[in-house]
């Protein structure tokens, strides 16, 4: 999950993201100049993508191993991936090195659409002063995050198909075998048509929403706690980071049921009328994997989860944060 959220007026005075540099570091008199919502908006996106440049190999890794043993019972099965190192090495000897990058594009694609489509929402929700409210933030991060899934879900599938695809001797789970992007957009809308985009989205909407919640209402007070303890200097980066990768402990862990599942429901093949061969709905998924693999097969990929959700939130705040100190000054020179 990529969650960069703005964070409500009343709390940071700029309505800058929740867990960006302190005002006391360097960058804030940069950041502390106005810049318009819908720049901020474009801006919050493409740190997103940047982020993901970084994170994009573990994402790889979490759905190999997300496949691994689908529907079989534990040791029925060979282990190609055995946690994080050994999976990265495994998938740089079966597909080079770019194969850490498969589905890069299609996660470019999605973490723009995404991301834009969550900071406006919530920046709507934050207007009208719902964010306010008791629960208010994470309500709101929540539902802007479900409705960010929901539109960018189609780029999601796709990123899916293509990171599973692999040689046969480590391939998990179905094989679609797409050429590209665009020709893996185009086979899935002749095949199952439109809606045949949004396959796999009653698994992605949950998924979201959960981690978004989570990762909203634990983040700023690992952050503080942090700070607190004076580990490092004030205003320094490493704060947030190390405040990223203690809330990323909560979010993985609620996180990773709804990924497993998630990922399962977007790389299923389907039959002719364009239904599910395995699972038939979420809630299905769900019980089949408990039933046939264990519930513990519901937190496969845990260890990339939780070691790409820091950085990946880190890196998408550092990015927007020298953006937008850029954009400032362009706006200021004009």
């Amino acid at each position: 999950m990529r969650t960069v959220f703005i964070e409500r007026r009343g709390r940071g005075g700029d309505g800058r993201p929740w867990g960006a540099m302190d005002p006391s570091s360097s960058s804030s008199s940069a950041s502390s100049h106005h810049v318009s919502p819908p720049v901020d908006f474009v801006l919050g996106a493409t740190a997103c993508c940047l982020a993901c440049v970084f994170t994009n190999p573990l994402e790889v890794v979490k759905t190999r191993l997300q496949l691994q043993g689908e529907l079989r019972a534990r040791g029925s099965y060979p282990r190609h991936y055995r946690g994080v190192l050994q999976a990265l090495v495994a998938v740089g000897r079966a597909d080079g090195l770019r194969g850490l990058q498969k589905g890069l594009a299609a996660g470019l694609l999605y973490q723009g659409l995404m991301n834009g489509v969550r900071f406006a929402c919530f920046s709507h929700a934050e207007a009208h002063g719902w964010t306010q409210r008791r629960g208010g933030t994470v309500a709101a991060g929540a539902v802007a995050g479900a409705l960010g899934a929901f539109l960018a879900s189609p780029a999601y599938l796709v990123k899916t198909h293509l990171q599973a695809q692999t040689i046969a001797a480590v391939a998990v789970g179905h094989q679609h075998n797409h050429q590209s992007v665009s020709g893996a957009f185009e086979a899935i809308y002749r095949k199952q048509g439109l809606l045949g985009l949004w396959r796999g989205v009653n698994g992605a909407v949950p998924r979201v929403m959960v981690g978004s919640a989570v990762q909203l209402a634990t983040f700023a007070s690992a952050k503080e706690w942090v700070r607190k303890r004076k580990w490092f200097r004030e205003g320094s980066w490493m704060v947030a980071l190390a405040g990223g990768m203690i809330s990323s402990v909560a979010v993985a862990g609620a996180m990773t049921p709804f990924d497993v599942v998630s990922t399962r429901l977007y790389n299923q093949p389907v039959d002719e009328a364009g239904m599910g061969k395995h699972y038939r709905s979420f809630s299905d998924c769900f019980v089949q994997v408990c039933g046939k693999e264990g519930p513990l097969a519901l937190y496969k990929g845990l260890g990339p989860a939780y070691l790409r959700l820091g950085p990946h939130t880190i890196l998408s705040l550092l990015f927007w944060d020298e953006l937008r100190k850029l954009t400032c000054r362009h706006l200021q020179g004009a």
